[in-house]
Protein backbone atom coordinates (compact mmCIF):
# COMPACT_ATOMS: atom_id res chain seq x y z
CA UNK A 1 0.00 0.00 0.00
CA UNK A 2 1.56 3.80 -0.93
CA UNK A 3 1.12 6.58 0.93
CA UNK A 4 -1.16 7.97 -2.25
CA UNK A 5 -3.68 5.23 -1.02
CA UNK A 6 -3.07 5.53 2.78
CA UNK A 7 -4.20 9.57 1.78
CA UNK A 8 -7.24 8.50 -0.04
CA UNK A 9 -8.73 5.76 2.38
CA UNK A 10 -8.41 8.06 5.09
CA UNK A 11 -9.95 10.95 2.42
CA UNK A 12 -12.47 8.69 1.75
CA UNK A 13 -13.28 8.17 5.41
CA UNK A 14 -13.21 11.64 6.64
CA UNK A 15 -15.47 12.36 4.06
CA UNK A 16 -17.96 9.72 4.95
CA UNK A 17 -17.57 10.74 8.69
CA UNK A 18 -18.53 14.59 8.35
CA UNK A 19 -21.48 13.16 5.37
CA UNK A 20 -22.95 10.86 8.33
CA UNK A 21 -22.34 14.00 11.20
CA UNK A 22 -24.35 15.95 9.01
CA UNK A 23 -27.06 13.67 8.66
CA UNK A 24 -27.40 12.61 12.31
CA UNK A 25 -27.31 16.30 13.33
CA UNK A 26 -29.70 17.05 10.26
CA UNK A 27 -31.93 14.16 11.98
CA UNK A 28 -31.06 15.86 15.82
CA UNK A 29 -32.29 19.23 14.69
CA UNK A 30 -35.87 17.75 13.59
CA UNK A 31 -36.80 15.91 16.03
CA UNK A 32 -35.49 17.21 19.30
CA UNK A 33 -38.59 20.05 19.17
CA UNK A 34 -40.99 17.42 18.80
CA UNK A 35 -39.62 15.36 21.54
CA UNK A 36 -39.60 18.95 24.06
CA UNK A 37 -43.11 19.45 22.70
CA UNK A 38 -44.90 15.84 23.16
CA UNK A 39 -42.63 15.56 26.27
CA UNK A 40 -44.38 18.87 27.36
CA UNK A 41 -47.73 17.66 26.20
CA UNK A 42 -47.72 15.16 28.01
CA UNK A 43 -46.69 16.35 31.15
CA UNK A 44 -49.50 18.51 31.17
CA UNK A 45 -51.98 15.66 30.24
CA UNK A 46 -50.60 13.94 33.55
CA UNK A 47 -50.76 17.76 35.66
CA UNK A 48 -54.55 17.83 34.44
CA UNK A 49 -55.35 13.97 35.29
CA UNK A 50 -54.13 14.26 38.57
CA UNK A 51 -56.40 16.70 39.64
CA UNK A 52 -59.23 16.53 36.73
CA UNK A 53 -61.75 18.83 39.06
CA UNK A 54 -58.79 21.91 38.61
CA UNK A 55 -59.63 24.49 36.15
CA UNK A 56 -55.54 25.45 36.07
CA UNK A 57 -52.50 23.71 37.36
CA UNK A 58 -49.49 26.74 38.31
CA UNK A 59 -46.12 25.87 38.78
CA UNK A 60 -44.70 26.65 42.44
CA UNK A 61 -41.08 25.68 42.24
CA UNK A 62 -38.40 23.59 42.37
CA UNK A 63 -36.79 21.07 44.48
CA UNK A 64 -34.57 18.33 44.23
CA UNK A 65 -35.23 15.02 45.16
CA UNK A 66 -32.03 12.73 44.98
CA UNK A 67 -30.18 15.63 43.48
CA UNK A 68 -32.85 15.79 40.35
CA UNK A 69 -34.67 18.65 39.56
CA UNK A 70 -38.27 18.19 40.45
CA UNK A 71 -41.83 20.94 40.01
CA UNK A 72 -44.64 21.36 42.07
CA UNK A 73 -47.57 22.84 41.04
CA UNK A 74 -50.97 24.41 42.08
CA UNK A 75 -53.93 23.56 41.35
CA UNK A 76 -56.63 25.81 41.46
CA UNK A 77 -60.46 26.23 40.43
CA UNK A 78 -61.81 29.15 39.75
CA UNK A 79 -59.34 31.17 41.41
CA UNK A 80 -58.97 29.37 44.87
CA UNK A 81 -56.23 26.74 45.36
CA UNK A 82 -57.76 23.04 45.83
CA UNK A 83 -54.69 21.16 46.23
CA UNK A 84 -51.04 20.32 44.97
CA UNK A 85 -49.33 18.55 42.24
CA UNK A 86 -45.47 17.52 43.54
CA UNK A 87 -43.66 15.61 40.78
CA UNK A 88 -40.68 13.45 43.32
CA UNK A 89 -37.98 10.78 42.99
CA UNK A 90 -37.53 7.59 45.27
CA UNK A 91 -34.32 5.20 45.24
CA UNK A 92 -36.24 2.24 44.55
CA UNK A 93 -34.08 -1.60 44.58
CA UNK A 94 -33.17 -0.94 40.93
CA UNK A 95 -34.41 2.94 39.63
CA UNK A 96 -34.96 5.87 40.53
CA UNK A 97 -38.35 6.55 40.61
CA UNK A 98 -40.56 9.44 39.09
CA UNK A 99 -43.59 10.06 40.34
CA UNK A 100 -46.92 12.77 40.66
CA UNK A 101 -48.47 13.12 43.74
CA UNK A 102 -51.59 14.85 44.30
CA UNK A 103 -52.77 16.19 47.70
CA UNK A 104 -56.21 18.35 48.70
CA UNK A 105 -55.67 21.45 50.64
CA UNK A 106 -55.18 19.81 53.88
CA UNK A 107 -52.22 17.61 52.34
CA UNK A 108 -54.21 14.76 52.10
CA UNK A 109 -52.93 12.31 49.71
CA UNK A 110 -55.62 12.40 46.47
CA UNK A 111 -53.74 10.37 43.98
CA UNK A 112 -50.51 8.35 43.28
CA UNK A 113 -49.58 8.32 39.39
CA UNK A 114 -46.02 6.47 38.55
CA UNK A 115 -44.28 8.24 35.73
CA UNK A 116 -41.41 6.14 35.14
CA UNK A 117 -39.71 3.18 36.84
CA UNK A 118 -37.29 0.06 35.91
CA UNK A 119 -37.56 -2.01 38.57
CA UNK A 120 -37.48 -5.89 38.78
CA UNK A 121 -40.69 -7.21 36.22
CA UNK A 122 -42.67 -8.76 38.12
CA UNK A 123 -42.00 -7.81 42.01
CA UNK A 124 -40.98 -3.57 42.41
CA UNK A 125 -42.31 -2.76 38.97
CA UNK A 126 -45.68 -3.92 40.59
CA UNK A 127 -45.82 -0.79 42.51
CA UNK A 128 -47.08 0.77 39.07
CA UNK A 129 -50.19 -1.37 39.32
CA UNK A 130 -54.01 0.51 39.96
CA UNK A 131 -54.05 -1.89 43.70
CA UNK A 132 -51.27 -0.80 45.05
CA UNK A 133 -51.59 2.81 44.22
CA UNK A 134 -55.28 3.34 44.87
CA UNK A 135 -54.16 2.47 48.40
CA UNK A 136 -52.80 6.22 48.87
CA UNK A 137 -56.10 7.71 48.37
CA UNK A 138 -57.17 9.41 51.64
CA UNK A 139 -54.02 8.90 53.47
CA UNK A 140 -52.01 11.58 56.13
CA UNK A 141 -48.62 11.88 56.44
CA UNK A 142 -48.85 9.81 59.46
CA UNK A 143 -50.38 6.82 57.65
CA UNK A 144 -47.38 7.01 54.89
CA UNK A 145 -45.55 4.22 56.11
CA UNK A 146 -44.99 0.33 54.91
CA UNK A 147 -46.49 -2.86 56.46
CA UNK A 148 -46.23 -6.24 55.15
CA UNK A 149 -49.12 -7.62 56.84
CA UNK A 150 -52.60 -6.87 55.46
CA UNK A 151 -53.53 -3.39 56.87
CA UNK A 152 -56.20 -0.57 55.60
CA UNK A 153 -54.54 2.24 57.71
CA UNK A 154 -51.44 2.46 56.40
CA UNK A 155 -49.88 0.85 53.12
CA UNK A 156 -49.38 -2.48 52.59
CA UNK A 157 -46.26 -3.89 50.25
CA UNK A 158 -46.05 -5.44 47.24
CA UNK A 159 -45.35 -9.05 48.01
CA UNK A 160 -41.65 -9.77 47.53
CA UNK A 161 -40.78 -5.85 47.06
CA UNK A 162 -40.80 -4.42 50.18
CA UNK A 163 -37.81 -2.27 49.15
CA UNK A 164 -39.98 -0.44 46.17
CA UNK A 165 -42.89 -0.24 48.20
CA UNK A 166 -41.03 1.50 50.81
CA UNK A 167 -39.52 3.62 48.39
CA UNK A 168 -42.69 4.81 46.58
CA UNK A 169 -44.32 5.59 49.84
CA UNK A 170 -41.53 7.07 52.73
CA UNK A 171 -38.95 7.87 50.04
CA UNK A 172 -41.27 9.39 47.64
CA UNK A 173 -44.88 9.60 48.44
CA UNK A 174 -44.24 10.80 52.22
CA UNK A 175 -41.49 13.31 51.71
CA UNK A 176 -43.01 15.37 48.38
CA UNK A 177 -45.93 15.82 50.78
CA UNK A 178 -43.39 16.87 53.90
CA UNK A 179 -41.99 19.21 51.33
CA UNK A 180 -45.03 20.98 50.25
CA UNK A 181 -46.06 21.05 53.52
CA UNK A 182 -42.99 22.68 54.96
CA UNK A 183 -42.63 25.04 51.98
CA UNK A 184 -46.33 26.46 51.93
CA UNK A 185 -46.02 26.69 55.96
CA UNK A 186 -43.02 28.63 55.94
CA UNK A 187 -44.10 31.03 53.17
CA UNK A 188 -47.59 31.49 55.07
CA UNK A 189 -44.80 32.57 58.26
CA UNK A 190 -42.90 35.27 56.06
CA UNK A 191 -45.90 36.84 54.55
CA UNK A 192 -47.58 37.10 58.28
CA UNK A 193 -44.24 38.60 59.91
CA UNK A 194 -43.58 40.70 56.37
Amino acid sequence: MTPKDIVKITLNLVVIYVIGGLILAGVYAKTEPVKVRKAYEEKQAALKDMMPEANSVEKLGVWEPHDKEAEYYAAKKDGKTIGYIIETYAKGYSSYINMLVAVNDAFTVEKLNILDQKETPGLGDEVQQPYFQKQFKGKTLAHLVVRKLPTKVDIEAVSGATISSRAVTEDGVKKAVEMIKDKLSSEVKNEQSG
